[in-house]
């Protein structure tokens, strides 16, 4: 009999899936059996993450897209069906952050982060749900942050758009649990990527501080979302649906 977390014969596409948490959580699915197609907006990136993926010895696919371009966004959704027959498994990773200060920041800045961030996801559920809903059902996994329960004074449109991604996932939920599809978040702590190493290189009492308050004691590091994800895309979460899921050494639970 096949494992609960097999997920041989399935397609999944990971918006941001050529680096950081995305690039751990595509190759979480990609060890487990399925076909996984990478979105992201920088090419070389892409290719990178395609031959990472590849080479653990799966079919793979990559698409350069600009996520917060409403129409690349639904033909990222429809080229991978198109390509590959079926979506069973939809990541929506894709993410940007700005440090700036509520009362100085441009509505630029605000509405670029929240199309990227939070209007995006939508787009992209909204392409695959018909898709998924024709297959017999789907998984939706969506990534929020820790700021999507906390505050900070720099990056208020970052944590209103992840709050907003939290209360999405558990709206789709609701309103697609009848066909099958199942969607949920993964909160994401503080992680050693690309976005977060300056402030983790640049501080040495600020990264002491992090570990400080993480029961883990450490930093986490992208092979992390491996398991999280696997479970989340795979038959053995099909009774679990607008689930919030921390993953995140324990840090929001302190303090």
């Amino acid at each position: 009999m096949a494992s609960a977390f097999d997920l041989t014969g399935r397609v999944a596409l990971v918006t941001g899936g050529n680096g950081g948490i995305g690039l751990g959580i595509a190759r979480g699915l990609a060890k487990a059996g399925a076909t996984v197609a990478v979105a992201g907006r920088n090419a070389e990136k892409n290719a990178e993450a395609l031959a990472d993926l590849k080479a653990l010895g799966g079919a793979a696919d990559a698409l350069q897209v600009d996520v917060a371009d409403e129409t690349a966004c639904r033909a990222m959704v429809a080229d991978v069906n198109a390509r590959f027959g079926r979506l069973d498994v939809l990541v929506n990773n894709a993410g940007v952050a700005r440090r700036t200060r509520p009362e100085t920041m441009s509505l630029e800045i605000w509405n670029g982060i929240l199309a990227t961030n939070l209007t995006a996801v939508l787009v992209a559920c909204q392409a695959a749900h018909p898709l998924m809903k024709a297959g017999g059902g789907g998984k939706i996994i969506n990534i929020g942050s820790m700021y999507s329960i906390f505050g900070a004074p720099y990056v208020s449109a970052y944590a209103v758009s992840k709050g907003g991604v939290v209360q999405l996932t558990k709206s789709l939920a609701a309103a697609w649990a009848a066909d099958n599809i199942q969607v949920n978040v993964i909160l994401p702590g503080w992680i050693d990527t690309d976005m977060t190493r300056p402030a983790r290189t640049g501080s040495a009492e600020f990264s002491d501080a992090v570990v400080a308050r993480t029961p883990a004691g450490r930093w986490g590091v992208i092979d992390d979302f491996e398991g999280p994800a696997v479970f989340l895309a795979s038959p053995a979460s099909d009774f679990v649906t607008g689930a919030v899921l921390a993953v995140d050494g324990g840090y929001s639970i302190t303090g």
